[in-house]
C-alpha cells in the first residue's frame, strides 16, 4: 500500500493540489505520517513539502529508513530504495534548504526597504486619531466602560483596548451606596 503526504504552509494555502497531484498517480493522501502506522514507502509532491528544514529532514529520513519505510519524491523523481536516490535526497534536502533561507532573507531585506522608505506593515487602524482621543477621553473620566465605547465606535473589545493607552488617570474606585 502506497500513502502520500500533503502539507501546506499557512492557513491560506490548500492541501487539495497536493493531494491531487498523489491521487492522480492513485495513492491514499494521508494528513499526517505520524497518526498511522509505518507504510512501505512514503510519497510526497516535492520535498519540501515534507519538511523545512534539513536536520527535520535528515531525521525524518533515518526515522523512516528505521522503519523500512521508502521515500518517494514525485516531482524530482527521487526514490530512496536505490543508493542514488538517498544521495539525490540528502542534496535536495541541503538546497531545498538554502532556497528557503535565500527566500527568507530576501523578503527581510524587501521589508527593510520598505521601512527605510517609510512605509509601515500591518493593518490600518480601525479607529482614526480623532476617535482613538475620544475613546481615551471617554476611558479616562470613566464616562462610559470599555464595551461601550467598543459598541459606540462598532469594534470588538480587544480592539478598542489596542487603541487605548491605559490608565492615564488614576483609577478611583466605584461609590458604594451605604448599606448596612
Amino acid at each position: 500500500m502506497l500513502f502520500g503526504y500533503a502539507r501546506v504552509s499557512t492557513a491560506d494555502q490548500n492541501p487539495t493540489t497536493r493531494s491531487t497531484r498523489c491521487c492522480a498517480r492513485a495513492l491514499t493522501v494521508m494528513p499526517s505520517i505520524w497518526t498511522r502506522p509505518a507504510a512501505p514507502k512514503l510519497k510526497v509532491t516535492r520535498l519540501d513539502r515534507l519538511s523545512r528544514s534539513v536536520l527535520h529532514l535528515v531525521t525524518l529520513g533515518a526515522d523512516l529508513r528505521e522503519r523500512g519505510v521508502g521515500r518517494h519524491v514525485i516531482e524530482q523523481g527521487i526514490d530512496t530504495d536505490t543508493m542514488e536516490g538517498r544521495a539525490m535526497f540528502g542534496m535536495l534536502s541541503v538546497l531545498a534548504e538554502l532556497q528557503r533561507e535565500l527566500i527568507v532573507a530576501n523578503t527581510m531585506d524587501g521589508l527593510a526597504s520598505a521601512r527605510a522608505r517609510g512605509r509601515v506593515g500591518g493593518r490600518r487602524p480601525k479607529l482614526t486619531a480623532d476617535q482613538a482621543a475620544l475613546a481615551q477621553q471617554l476611558y479616562d473620566t470613566r464616562d462610559k466602560p470599555v464595551q461601550q465605547i467598543a459598541d459606540l465606535f462598532g469594534v470588538a473589545r480587544s480592539t478598542m483596548y489596542g487603541h487605548l493607552k491605559g490608565d492615564t488617570m488614576p483609577r478611583q474606585p466605584k461609590k458604594t451606596s451605604d448599606r448596612v
